[in-house]
């Protein structure tokens, strides 16, 4: 579940409001990041295999005809039955925000980000976002797929297998002493190069014992900017990436963002641990789709 990009000094009202900032604008360099020990990483670890174990159980059930609310009621059960954690998405109210209703966020063909399950049944053709974060023993793991409902269109699916190659173009800039500016600039010049626009107003977040903490990770900017990455860090990647404009809206449940155009928007998320020699994906399971080919190493194993 993504936080919304704050500008270094906050103005009255949402920070969701911020349009008009961009990478140049924020550093988080003096903002405070807290550093993982191991024991930390082995806990945010199991965290995050859990967060991804329930995308792997909630797959079956995507299917024409079913509801986002049953849906949603299916991984509140998974969550709280047999994992034993807790949804972090369920009565979560940043400042600004009044209290999210829901277990998961359900983003359906042009909604980007925070859509809150209906009952609305799902039909053949749509391209659905399920973002899952769960707590357990006190640690957050957060992660998000798309799913094709029935045989999705060309143009969804070609969406949906750039974002995730943008994601993973992010991921591998991963590594000490690189820069969050690096992680930003591939996603965008790669979304970019593909005719695709990414959406500037939400954005990764550290991530811990805390849902949303520094840093934020944007996902458009320049090499060699904002904050340097030392091992220990932990923090999501999870762009948002819009067949059309840039452009979005607030919808009046004070948390659904969609497109202002109506073109389908797309996201996949991980939660990345920086490690000594590059980077550790903590939100994989047995379901996570592959890897994709010109990702190099084992780091993402």
């Amino acid at each position: 579940m993504q936080g919304p990009f704050k500008p270094p000094k906050k103005p009255k009202g949402s920070c969701r409001k911020t349009h008009k900032w961009i990478a140049s604008q924020w550093d988080n360099r003096n903002m405070s990041i807290t550093i993982k020990s191991k024991q930390d990483a082995a806990a945010m670890r199991i965290a995050g295999r859990l967060a991804s174990e329930v995308l792997d159980f909630i797959t079956p059930f995507v299917t024409p005809g079913v509801t986002t609310n049953e849906l949603d009621k299916l991984c509140h059960d998974y969550i709280v039955d047999v994992q034993h954690a807790i949804p972090a998405p369920l009565n979560y109210a940043p400042g600004g925000y009044k209290p999210y209703p829901k277990s998961i966020c359900t983003s359906v063909n042009h909604q980007v980000c925070h859509g809150i399950p209906n009952d609305k049944p799902l039909k053949k053709g749509d391209s659905v976002n399920i973002d899952i974060t769960v707590i357990k023993d006190g640690w957050h793991g957060d992660t998000s797929r798309m799913f094709m409902v029935g045989e999705g269109s060309i143009a969804a699916k070609r969406l949906a297998n750039l974002t995730y190659d943008a994601m993973w173009k992010g991921i591998e800039q991963v590594k000490p002493g690189a820069h969050l500016g690096d992680i930003g600039h591939a996603i965008q010049k790669f979304a970019e190069g593909h005719g695709f626009s990414v959406v500037r107003e939400f954005c990764g977040h550290g991530i811990g014992q805390v849902f949303h903490e520094e840093p934020q990770v944007l996902h458009y900017g320049k090499p060699g900017t904002l904050t340097q990455l030392v091992a220990g860090m932990v923090f999501t990647i999870e762009p948002m990436i819009n067949a059309g404009k840039r452009d979005i809206k607030e919808m009046g449940d004070g948390w659904t963002i969609v497109t202002k155009d109506h073109s389908l928007s797309a996201q996949w998320e991980h939660t990345v641990l920086v490690t000594e020699t590059g980077y550790e994906v903590l939100t994989v399971s047995a379901g996570s789709p592959a890897v994709p080919s010109f990702v190099s190493g084992t780091a993402a194993a």
